[in-house]
């Protein structure tokens, strides 16, 4: 299968769902972007590690991975995002011993990997037929990373959202085209899908 390389794009506060930011991922040589909903405590994780200048009071659990990795000659090479399933995003990191040379693949939330793959500086991928199936197409695909590092530790309260089903399949598609030229990619996301079900 043919490998996309995927930057990250911005963080932003999802507008459906309590504590939950949607990561937006870019390939890197086209105008496609991946939206993918994550939780508070992974999008503080990751911006912290992209800010680089906030120094946690104690390890964050992926810097804690990275300094038990480093202690023992532990890298990771590279994080695949490899599977959609039901609008669920499966991902893996390929790990590399050092010393002697074995390399061992290991599945992981995608959030994540994605989290570990900024404090290793390896490159993300997904595979093409993910990207096509779940890739939003933008004309300004880069955005700034929105400062997360200061959330409240608050109890998740993920509540799902309702009413998409209800549409006409010509007013979702209307629907679609208004969310991606207001920039609502998680909302194109959802209505994207309810339109492949139906199809």
């Amino acid at each position: 299968m043919e490998f996309v390389q995927l930057d990250i794009a911005a963080i932003r506060q999802s507008d459906s769902q309590n504590n939950a930011y949607v990561l937006l991922l870019n390939e890197t040589t086209g105008k496609r972007q991946l939206p993918i909903v994550i939780g508070w405590c992974e999008a503080r994780s990751i911006a912290i590690a992209l800010d680089g200048t906030e120094e946690p009071g104690r390890p964050l659990t992926h810097d804690l991975f990275k300094t038990f990795g480093d202690s023992f000659d532990i890298t990771i090479q590279k994080i695949v995002i490899h599977t959609l399933i039901e609008g669920i995003f499966h991902a893996a990191f390929y790990c590399k011993h050092k010393v002697t040379g074995e390399e061992v693949a290991i599945d992981a939330r995608t959030s994540d990997a994605i989290a570990l793959a900024i404090r290793y500086s390896c490159p993300i991928f997904t595979y093409e037929d993910i990207l096509a199936r779940a890739g939003i197409i933008v004309n300004n695909a880069r955005e700034e990373v929105e400062d997360v590092s200061s959330l409240d530790l608050e109890e998740d309260k993920t509540t799902e959202p309702q009413g998409i089903d209800t549409f006409s399949l010509a007013k979702l598609k209307k629907m679609l085209a208004t969310a991606i030229e207001q920039e609502d990619y998680e909302k194109a996301s959802e209505i994207r899908d309810e339109i492949k079900k139906r199809n």
